[in-house]
């Protein structure tokens, strides 16, 4: 199982929110660079970054301090957040992005992902599908559509995507456990690589996630209060 660390950034600092609420933040760094040296030298194989301003803006905002998270480490990195244009892919692969992580567009307009997977290839898109009650929310979670997490996933497959985010947004922040069951559906029921994202907070979630064959696993807040040690489950969940 792919072990993710997260790496949040609002305003060029790292922050966790609880349930996507813009008014519920902690800041963890002022440099996001440090805190993504700091998960590799513990045995980050890969790492999870949102820009949660360009999330609500529609477009990047602290590309600034991605350039500098890109410039600072050697694996590879999946970005979220304000990524609804080609032209962003194009930038964000050449800031040194590995995949781009496309939620609000998938859902207002799902052509646009056949087209990205067409230009870039399916190793360089992610769609991210966030839910609230099963209905896929957009727009840095401010808004909630009609379309169910299991719809999106298969239409999406059906475009070539692989790689899917999953993000039970009643759980993130919170240190609550992750949805299991939703997560397990989305994989049994698509065949794709689901990655469970939201309450991770201990190293037993993990192994639940593990046990039910989960491709892969994002942690946030947990790394920053120290409920996860970031080594033991690298070595535990990724057999390093």
């Amino acid at each position: 199982m792919q072990l993710y660390p997260a790496i949040d950034m609002k305003g060029g600092k790292c922050v966790r929110l609880t349930q996507g609420l813009f008014d519920n933040v902690k800041v963890y760094s002022d440099t996001p660079a440090d805190m993504a040296k700091l998960w590799v030298s513990q045995g980050a194989s890969f790492l999870h970054i949102v820009d949660l301003d360009g999330a609500l803006a529609g477009h990047s905002v602290n590309e600034e301090a991605i350039r500098a998270i890109a410039n600072s480490v050697e694996v590879p990195i999946q970005l979220g957040g304000g990524i609804r244009s080609a032209e962003a892919v194009r930038t964000m692969l050449a800031l040194g992005i590995t995949r781009c992580i496309i939620g609000t567009r998938a859902v207002q307009q799902p052509e646009f992902i056949r087209e990205l997977i067409e230009e870039f290839g399916a190793d360089r898109i992610v769609v991210g599908v966030d839910a609230k009650d099963g209905l896929v929310a957009v727009e840095g979670w401010e808004k909630v559509s009609s379309l169910t997490a299991v719809d999106l996933c298969m239409q999406m497959k059906d475009y070539g995507v692989q790689h899917i985010v999953y993000t039970d947004i009643s759980k993130d922040g919170t240190l609550t456990g992750p949805n299991v069951t939703c997560t397990k559906m989305l994989t049994d029921q698509t065949g794709l690589d689901v990655i469970a994202s939201g309450g991770m907070s201990c190293m037993e979630d993990l192994a639940v996630l593990y046990e039910h064959g989960i491709h892969g696993a994002i942690i946030g807040k947990a790394l920053y209060e120290n409920k996860i040690d970031l080594a033991e489950a690298v070595k535990r969940f990724e057999g390093r």
